[in-house]
């Protein structure tokens, strides 16, 4: 979960600024935890405290109204009905979050059942649902089953027929101003930067580096890269620094549980 919210901050002065250059400084006085994280809290919440998906949302959407980056058109609308309900919507969002599901469940069939219910109360879309899916059962799959980066891409394949993009593909979309907003693009995108990244921090950079989305991108990959890579001390000191107290509460709420859950 941190590991999404490090990308998020990391990510976020690009994703409406200029494009990032080689060994751009992570973190800055213009970055700031987005929607990404306030979502993927309120996810995390959901979980520890009891609470349906749908509530919680409503809840940390109603306590941060106008993050940095602004929320999704489509979401900011769902957020604002007075009766918010599906929008077939396939955004990159429903995977965006999820991570807290992959880290909070064990058994892979809850992780699965668990992410289609976060996605469906806005993201019903079949892709929608299966970008969330994906991610929270790669993290299940990292942290349980420890596969290696070369099995893990034939079960994206078997599983969700997602085939990764070669980076240099990636680049060059994002270099020529292309936007990626969609489960479909953004998933195999994030995951191709974990499959090619040697730890945490390549990770994150290479999601940046290839624009377009950058907080989203950069979400998705830290939350997988978390379940496989150490995440330097430095690197979650720095992102505490960023954080307002009620989103420190819920992280301290979800390690305790994770370290709960080793000592039985």
């Amino acid at each position: 979960m941190l590991g999404a919210i490090i990308g998020d901050i990391v990510g976020s002065r690009f994703e409406f600024g200029a494009a990032p250059q080689k060994d751009f400084k992570l973190f800055t006085d213009e970055c700031s935890y987005t929607d990404d994280t306030i979502c993927t809290v309120a996810i995390a919440d959901a979980v520890l405290n009891h609470r349906g998906y749908k509530e919680s949302l409503l809840d940390w959407g109603g306590r941060y109204p106008d993050p940095m980056g602004a929320y999704g058109s489509m979401f900011y609308e769902w957020l604002h009905a007075d009766d918010p309900q599906p929008m077939n919507s396939f955004g990159n969002g429903s995977a965006m979050r999820v991570s807290p599901i992959g880290w909070l469940f064990n058994e892979w069939e809850e992780v699965i059942a668990e992410a289609k219910k976060s996605a469906e109360v806005s993201h019903n879309h079949p892709e929608g649902i299966k970008g969330a899916q994906c991610i929270a059962e790669v993290i299940c799959w990292l942290k349980n089953m420890r596969y290696s980066k070369q099995d893990l891409e034939i079960k994206l394949s078997k599983f969700y027929g997602y085939e990764l993009p070669p980076m240099r593909d990636i680049l060059k979309i994002g270099a020529q101003g292309h936007f990626d907003g969609t489960c479909q693009e953004t998933v195999p995108m994030a995951l191709r930067c974990f499959m090619d990244a040697n730890d945490f921090e390549e990770a994150v950079r290479l999601a940046v580096l290839c624009d377009g989305d950058t907080d989203t991108k950069a979400c998705i990959t830290g939350s997988v890269a978390e379940a496989y890579y150490e995440v330097p001390d430095w690197m979650v000191e720095k992102a505490f620094s960023y954080l307002p107290d009620d989103i420190l509460a819920i992280l301290e709420q979800f390690y305790d549980a994770i370290q709960a859950d080793i000592r039985k």
